[in-house]
């Protein structure tokens, strides 16, 4: 399996014994007018009118009590805010808030005490499996993935999507439009972004914005996204193409200024977070040319850590005995309505169903689901494909 472009002079970072998926930004930056310190004040403002009106049969009470208790802890709480979750608190209206903290807290505690209910706190949809790149860290440089025979490829149907988004509305309010492909080749996702409008608190789109174009932004702009991600790995040729192998800096630079143009002109007074977000492979990727040449059109930029995923299904099993936080945080449904409990399994040999064929809480609850959870519970994930291969936890 090819894992880099031969033209590339920057190697990879080496394999990692363990990759910490939750909070993985290796660097983060905002140009957020609000505080950190002013949305955590906020925050439990919010929430102490919340328990003076609240109703019993509200299903946020007893995750909010324990949320309230964390933020008003003065050292160590195991719940916080950090500035990327601030900034998102700070699109919102004081109504809004308590219903974000609810799902906020889950995403970020439940993993660690192996909490489950009917819902995950997150969930990634697939428009598309396909890609127009081949970037170094990628699966799209495994061959096997990416052939017309390996049925792996494919882009969502609107009807697909709206199966999903009708089960989830109002259960899962953290949602990714992203997982193995660009979404913007998508045939139908300008039918799946109008469906979004209203619904979710954060919706989230990653693009490599080549395929941005003025429909594309409007649509984007006009639906219910409320973080844009334009990944971006460097500042400058030729390490950008090297590393987004098929990219171009000039064209993407100029696609993201179209939508930025668009936005403050007919799209000023809409709640949204933009980012140019790249996957820090070594050095040679500066964070302050990143700052100096992005800056000026988003709203944040960052770097997360390199996942090493390469060759994992082929590579030596690993010591591993820590549990794989994602069972209990995310689920990821592929384009073809196939539900996965990971996207390092970007080959889906851990696949627990369809979302066309069983109910969404059917899913996330199966037996399959729940044996896996068991076995990384247990310290035995390496009884499991791929996991006894992998470094996520």
């Amino acid at each position: 399996m090819e894992t880099k472009d031969p033209k590339v002079e920057t190697p990879l970072k080496p394999v990692v014994s363990t990759y910490k998926k939750q909070n993985s930004f290796d660097n983060f930056r905002s140009k957020s007018q609000s505080s950190l310190e002013e949305q955590k004040k906020r925050a439990v403002r919010v929430l102490e009118s919340y328990f003076q009106n609240f109703d019993e049969k509200d299903k946020y009470h007893h995750v909010l009590s324990l949320a309230q208790k964390e933020l008003r802890a003065s050292e160590k709480p195991s719940f916080q805010l950090n500035q990327y979750s601030s900034d998102e608190l700070a699109l919102l209206s004081d109504e809004s808030v308590p219903r974000y903290l609810f799902h906020r807290y889950r995403y970020e505690r439940y993993p660690s005490q192996y909490l489950l209910d009917d819902y995950p706190p997150y969930l990634q949809i697939e428009p598309s499996s396909i890609c127009n790149y081949r970037c170094v860290f990628c699966y799209q440089t495994d061959k096997d993935f990416t052939s017309k025979q390996s049925g792996h490829m494919g882009t969502m149907s609107f009807e697909t999507f709206k199966v999903i988004v009708d089960q989830i509305v109002g259960h899962v309010d953290f949602i990714s439009l992203a997982s193995r492909g660009e979404p913007l080749v998508c045939r139908e996702i300008d039918k799946i972004l109008q469906y979004t409008e209203g619904k979710f608190l954060g919706l989230k789109i990653n693009t490599n914005a080549s395929l941005m174009n003025e429909k594309l932004a409007h649509m984007i702009l006009s639906s219910g996204i409320s973080t844009v991600v334009f990944s971006a790995d460097a500042a400058k040729e030729p390490l950008y193409g090297q590393l987004r192998v098929n990219g171009n800096l000039d064209r993407v630079t100029k696609n993201i200024e179209l939508f930025q143009d668009i936005r403050s002109k007919h799209y000023g007074s809409k709640p949204m977070i933009t980012r140019v977000s790249g996957v820090k492979l070594n050095d040679t990727q500066d964070m302050g040319e990143m700052d100096e040449y992005w800056g000026g059109l988003v709203d944040q930029i960052a770097f997360v850590n390199y996942n090493p995923w390469e060759n994992i299904y082929a590579t030596q099993p690993k010591e591993m005995l820590t549990p794989c936080t994602d069972l209990w945080r995310r689920m990821f449904i592929w384009h073809d309505g196939r539900v996965n409990p990971c996207d390092t399994d970007f080959k889906s040999h851990l696949c627990v169903g369809n979302i066309l064929e069983t109910p969404f809480t059917e899913l996330w609850a199966s037996e399959r689901y729940q044996d896996l959870r068991q076995a990384h519970k247990n310290k035995m994930r390496n009884i499991a494909e791929p996991c006894r291969r992998c470094s996520v936890i």
